[in-house]
């Protein structure tokens, strides 16, 4: 369970983006954040991960408040919430597998990505990951010929292997065909019902949220003005955003 409390975010020396949000998320839920350019959605997803600092405010994982765990609590957060953009940052020059293994800036030491070793045990756990992905075929590709769809859902395979409980995803399906885009929201919608993984994600094109989440937290100038289940927004609701 994730429990934020009046979160509140300010520029320095410019805007306040974040006016005391609060918000609870179940585990397993998939959560979609959407509003307007300018509404705080990707500030409040940074926030989360905790690659911006807050201002003010409570958040409570599990139970446990991360900002009274220090530096242990902060270094949790990176490792169980998978903040993943939207182009997701892959080493183009190593394959699939290789990326998955490696993982990202914040999962490994240095010396780990510079040289590519892996252990021989994680080799499996790796590819079985990358099968349920649907991406065993691409496995041995340099990720630099991955499509944008493929590139995500390497994405998630990475972070599940490094042991993310929660992925928190901005724009997951921007630029994507509709075909891909459906491929990649149920992925995530999969993983929310059959592995427990809690989904928070930033759409704000089309009709995403509407149709994959659980439930939908709605943005206006950086206050929360909706918080509802999944299902087709209102007129009135529309207008909020």
């Amino acid at each position: 369970m994730i429990r934020v409390t009046q979160l509140s975010k300010q520029i320095p020396g410019g805007p306040v983006v974040l006016s005391d949000v609060s918000f609870e998320v179940q585990r397993g839920e998939f959560v979609a954040i959407k509003g307007a350019s300018g509404s705080g959605k990707s500030m409040l997803l940074r926030c989360l991960a905790l690659r911006e600092k807050w201002d003010s405010g409570t958040y409570i994982v599990d139970d446990a408040n991360v900002f009274d765990k220090g530096l242990a609590g902060r270094l949790q957060i990176r490792r169980e919430m998978a903040y993943l953009e939207e182009k997701p940052m892959l080493q183009p020059n190593r394959t699939v597998l290789k990326n998955v293994l490696i993982g990202a800036s914040y999962q490994t030491p240095m010396w780990r990505r510079l040289t590519g070793m892996i252990r021989n045990d994680d080799h499996m756990g790796a590819m079985d990951m990358i099968e349920k992905r649907g991406l065993l075929d691409k496995a041995h590709l340099m990720a630099g010929k991955l499509s944008g769809g493929e590139k995500q859902r390497v994405a998630i395979a990475r972070a599940l292997v490094h042991g993310a409980k929660t992925l928190l995803v901005d724009e997951p399906v921007s630029g994507l065909d509709p075909q891909t885009a459906e491929q990649v929201l149920a992925d995530l919608k999969g993983l929310c019902q059959s592995q427990g993984v809690t989904v928070i994600a930033v759409m704000h094109q089309g009709d995403w949220a509407e149709r994959y989440a659980d439930r939908i937290l709605g943005l206006s100038s950086g206050k929360l003005v909706l918080d509802i289940k999944g299902r087709r927004l209102t007129e009135r609701e529309k207008m909020l955003l």
